[in-house]
């Protein structure tokens, strides 16, 4: 759930009343938020002081945030603060996943996970092999070749690409497609990486 961002400059007040009036609202002791703290997109965020607030009036309904800040040591401060009592901290990429995680975070959700999910999957689930930064090192690759461009158009070339589907490429307003030299160094990077998509073809085929 993202704060309110029409307004900006809102106080912490206004944010924790705007949580609180859903909480309310919802009456139902299954709710399960997750804060969206995404400044570069909303601008407005979420601090510790108000996840704070949030977690001793709803100790149960906030369970969580996922942190797209893109700055380590902002997750880094949430998961200091809240890891340790049951507050899933998702860092919003794979980035920060290792770190994450050796830190107490729960994984991560990233949009990258779309093209890559079996290498993400396995440092999530192997995190404390020895290998692990190789694992990372590997998954920053990918990431810088497909975030080198506006990441939706671009993870949509890639799924056109290796899906041998040009109508992937579709996106909505105000998005535009990856222009022809675009696309082509986004697909030239990830070869050079030995990135694949196994299958995807394939099961792309059948569903047609």
């Amino acid at each position: 759930m993202l704060p309110p961002f029409y307004y900006k400059d809102v106080s912490e007040e206004g944010l924790y009343r705007n949580f609180s009036e859903v909480v309310e609202r919802v009456g139902d002791a299954r709710l399960r938020i997750y804060l969206y703290h995404i400044p570069p997109v909303a601008v407005v965020g979420i601090t510790t002081g108000l996840v704070e607030r949030l977690l001793k009036k709803y100790p149960t309904a906030i369970a969580g945030m996922k942190d797209s800040s893109g700055d380590w040591n902002n997750t880094r401060t949430f998961l200091d603060a809240f890891a340790k009592s049951g507050f899933d901290i998702f860092p919003g990429s794979e980035s920060f996943l290792l770190a994450g995680l050796r830190n107490g975070g729960a994984g991560c959700i990233s949009a990258t996970a779309n093209v890559n999910p079996a290498a993400i999957d396995r440092l999530y689930r192997e995190w404390q092999k020895p290998d692990a930064d190789q694992q990372q090192e590997a998954l920053n690759a990918v990431r810088k070749a497909t975030g080198q461009y506006v990441m939706i158009p671009a993870l949509k070339q890639v799924v056109a690409h290796y899906a041998g589907d040009p109508v992937w490429t579709t996106v909505r307003p105000p998005l535009t497609e990856l222009t022809a030299a675009q696309a082509k160094k986004v697909i030239d990077d990830l070869k050079k990486l030995g990135f694949d998509m196994p299958g995807l073809a394939e099961a792309h085929a059948k569903a047609a």
